[in-house]
């Protein structure tokens, strides 16, 4: 079926995807003449493009959103026009640089070898358009059914791709899913899609979504396709089972969310499902995303599924209100983002996510909300009041409009790609049901040259480090943070951009992230993959241990040598572990296989456990 799936692959390039993302409308007059038709995405691109000022505590947008607004905008044709030496090295054919191996693998296929790790190449796009944000997930009836997605630009704006493995990730196979059928409010269909999300449940069924939009109005969407079981993901389709060949339907789609932009874009969602064969919510699939509002806020909102994402509950708020830990509004923890669902063996629903309800320039904070098992999640009542799992010091720099690194948003110099530590929150639940929550901040650097206000945009170097903090009791109390990435053990660098898992024992967190601490990376930017294998982590005393996951340094993606995709990571990279207590790693990778210009792809790992040292 697979290789039958791989024929077909090009006939998925016709199908289209949709995208939303947030902002705050703006009361200026500046978006009216916009190129972008949703009037709180023009806002937040006329901020990043420094046109109009960003409110306090205003939340941003997520980076595959943003990437679409300025290819829209003509701000990547730009690029490309002031560095046409770097877009002549992007098209240069060069099998001498990077090379390419392993004819196992579908379609455009790559490895690197180094150190004892192997590095696959997700994507199977062989052109050079930018692959980056990925998220993976393990069939639970099948740990050698492996699906992944990332934000994809193979055909055009940025879109959503998906992928999938039948060997435990040795080979893969990808597509873009038929989603751009789906006609928003405005009548069209999208013209991109954002922030890809998968998810499995206890049958082996498994489910793909995305935030959709269209460029020239306001409409938005948030939407979800399903992969039958015994599909393994390798195509996607309805998930409304009624009316026979569900596999070959591409409508109904299920919709979470479907808005005409006046009052809402739809931002970073992501997806979960309950695949715990007890649960009396089995097979439930859930999920939560970003609301930006007209009124420059930015709540968390949660939908949930009963019969395998073919309908979806009304759209409900669940960050809700807290005046203890957020005194900024008199109590509604409204500014919010980056929020990360996860279900406990029992059915209870926890949700995570970063908060902005506090005062002080780049002070945020994690919080913490659940539904219980034995309540009707698509009822608001039924949610707890959210609760402080700890700070997130978002002190880091943000350039200058000047900069053609990293204008108007926060960075980590010298790369010059958007680190909004907001969205990378990351729950995670064990058999026992305690729960793990990481995020990455600021709070220990010392340069002040790395700081908010910083001259010029800042220079290294930058202590950005990664955290978590854990809980026994359902989150009714959480840890003191703990930091994974101190500077005795990796010195003054920066680690970014982490995801996490807990192992179902248990007995280990997995944390990876995006690291400068090897070789002379602080200084010139170049960067790595890290695994982080935390023992025993929910003790005062857990063990730490590090692995390189990648096989020689990224270098730093630039306007130089490749304007159309500098800046952009991603918002998240995805960590999933297996019954062995294995972590599998997806991230972007920006080394060349064609020619000798840096460009991105989703790179994969299986990371042993024991494999890593105590030190660097």
């Amino acid at each position: 079926m697979k290789n039958a799936a791989l024929r077909l692959l090009p006939l998925a390039l016709l199908f289209g995807v949709l995208a939303v993302a947030g902002s705050a409308l703006s009361p200026q007059s500046a978006s009216s003449s916009s190129p972008i038709g949703n009037k709180i995405l023009a806002h937040k691109l006329a901020v990043e493009l420094g046109k109009e000022p960003a409110r306090a505590k205003e939340m941003p947008v997520s980076s595959g959103v943003m990437y679409t607004l300025y290819e829209k905008a003509g701000v990547l044709d730009q690029r490309a026009a002031q560095n046409p030496a770097a877009m002549r090295a992007l098209g240069r054919i060069n099998h001498h640089d990077g090379g390419i191996s392993n004819p196992d693998t579908e379609g455009c296929q790559n490895e690197f070898h180094g150190h004892g790790m192997t590095n696959t190449r997700v994507n199977q796009d062989c052109s050079l358009r930018r692959q980056a944000e990925e998220t993976i997930q393990i069939n639970p009836r099948n740990e050698r059914n492996i699906i992944a997605g990332q934000n994809d630009s193979r055909i055009g704006y940025n879109h959503c791709g998906y992928d999938w493995s039948f060997d435990g990730g040795n080979r893969w196979g990808d597509q873009v899913p038929p989603f751009w059928q789906f006609v928003l409010l405005d009548g069209h269909t999208a013209d991109a899609c954002s922030d890809p999300t998968l998810a499995w449940d206890s049958r082996g069924n498994a489910y793909s979504g995305g935030v959709f939009f269209d460029i020239n109005s306001g409409a938005n969407a948030v939407l979800v396709m399903k992969s039958n079981a015994g599909n393994g993901g390798s195509f996607y389709h309805s998930p409304d089972p009624t009316g026979g060949f569900q596999e070959y339907r591409d409508t109904p789609v299920g919709v979470i969310a479907n808005d005409d932009g006046e009052l809402f874009a739809n931002d970073k969602e992501l997806m979960t499902a309950d695949a715990h064969v007890s649960s009396p919510k089995r097979d439930n699939v859930y999920m939560t995303w970003t609301r930006f509002t007209a009124d420059n806020h930015s709540p968390i909102y949660f939908s949930q599924s009963t019969d395998g994402g073919a309908h979806w509950s009304a759209p409900i708020e669940i960050s809700g209100s807290n005046a203890s830990i957020c005194p900024l509004g008199g109590g509604p923890c409204n500014d919010d983002q980056g929020s990360d669902p996860v279900v406990g063996p029992d059915g209870t629903v926890y949700v995570a996510f970063s908060n902005g309800n506090v005062p002080g320039a780049g002070i945020e904070q994690v919080l913490f909300v659940k539904c219980p098992a034995s309540a009707d999640c698509s009822n608001a009542a039924s949610w707890t009041p959210p609760a402080k799992v700890g700070d997130m010091i978002s002190t880091h720099p943000v350039g200058p409009p000047s900069q053609n690194g990293c204008p108007n948003r926060q960075c980590l110099p010298p790369n010059g790609y958007r680190a909004p530590d907001e969205t990378t929150v990351t729950t995670s639940v064990d058999r026992n049901g305690k729960l793990f929550v990481s995020w990455a901040d600021h709070r220990n650097n010392t340069n002040p040259n790395c700081e908010l206000g910083a001259p010029g945009g800042g220079s290294p170097p930058c202590d950005h480090d990664i955290h978590y903090a854990y809980s026994t009791n359902g989150g009714s109390t959480w840890s003191a943070t703990k930091t994974i990435t101190p500077r005795s053990r990796l010195g003054e660098t920066a680690q970014w951009q982490p995801w996490s898992e807990v192992t179902n024992d248990g007995s280990r967190l997995w944390v990876a992230f995006y690291d400068r601490h090897y070789g002379n990376c602080e200084t010139t930017g170049c960067n790595d993959i890290t695994a982080a294998e935390i023992r025993n982590p929910a003790t005062p005393n857990p063990t730490i241990d590090y692995t390189r996951v990648t096989t020689a340094s990224m270098p730093n993606l630039t306007p130089a040598n490749n304007p159309v995709q500098a800046g952009f990571l991603g918002d998240y990279m995805w960590l999933d572990t297996d019954s062995h207590g294995d972590a599998h790693i997806v991230w972007a990778d920006t080394r060349p296989i064609r020619g000798t210009s840096p460009e991105e792809d989703v790179y994969y790992a299986e990371v042993d456990r024991g494999h890593g040292h105590g030190g660097h």
